[in-house]
């Protein structure tokens, strides 16, 4: 029987929204808009200039850094140097809680804007998805790696029980053409199962882009195996690849 892969021990869950650090001032968002176009414009003139590619490339990375927490700090609590891990789900959920209660009073139109600015927040899944990609690209295929895609798959369902995700925004993520979007929402629905669709599950069970994905689609299928009606139940059960059905996500 398929054991559902466990979330790596050290990966630490998500700080609670009562810890959050409060947004960049406007102030200091500008101050870091000048330090950041200066260190990338000394870098980008370095790397013509200077035989200190490494030194280089550093000044171009730190003011990049300081663009994005300059442009984006009015949204962006935490940004990890390295792992880019942007915490915006309590935003996005209490955004969400607001629409509901627009919507309830009859406001439809402060509702579909809430849900607008909840479904930016929810971008911070991109952010998980660039994660698996740069991974999957640059490491070699391995043990190695495919600990490293677990840990981001566990990221997505930290991201899922959030409660914060557009089920419809996720389930266009699992029907995107891009892998790393859809084991982002496999990772997601595996934790909420508000997020479920069996229609667009089935072809990532029939034909995947890796063994790893296939794998995590079929832990998903098993996981809605008992909320299916008869219909469904009676639809034949598709063949997966040995590699996936036998071992585990290899690679």
């Amino acid at each position: 029987m398929m054991e559902r892969p466990r979330p790596a021990p050290h990966e630490e869950p998500l700080v609670p929204p009562s810890s959050h650090p409060p947004a960049l001032s406007r102030p200091v968002r500008s101050l870091l808009a000048v330090l950041g176009c200066a260190g990338f414009a000394l870098g980008a003139t370095a790397v013509f200039t200077t035989e200190n590619g490494t030194g280089a490339t550093a000044l171009i990375v730190f003011g990049g850094v300081l663009l994005v927490a300059a442009f984006f700090g009015d949204r962006i609590d935490s940004l990890e140097f390295g792992g880019a891990n942007l915490r915006m789900r309590a935003a996005a959920a209490e955004k969400y809680r607001q629409a509901e209660e627009s919507e309830l009073r009859g406001d439809t139109d402060a509702g579909e804007r809430l849900r607008g600015e909840a479904r930016a927040l929810m971008e911070a899944a991109g952010v998980i998805a660039e994660d698996y990609r740069s991974t999957r690209r640059m490491m070699p295929s391995g043990p190695d790696r495919t600990a490293a895609m677990e840990r981001i798959v566990a990221r997505a369902r930290d991201l899922g029980r959030s409660g914060a995700s557009d089920p419809e925004q996720v389930r266009e993520w699992l029907r995107s053409s891009d892998e790393e979007r859809r084991v982002t929402a496999l990772g997601m629905m595996q934790a909420d199962p508000r997020l479920h669709d069996f229609d667009a599950l089935l072809p990532l069970v029939e034909e995947a882009g890796s063994a790893f994905e296939q794998y995590h689609a079929l832990v998903l299928a098993e996981e809605m195996a008992d909320g299916l009606g008869p219909e469904r139940r009676r639809r034949p059960r598709p063949r997966a690849a040995p590699a996936a059905r036998h071992s585990g996500p290899r690679r």
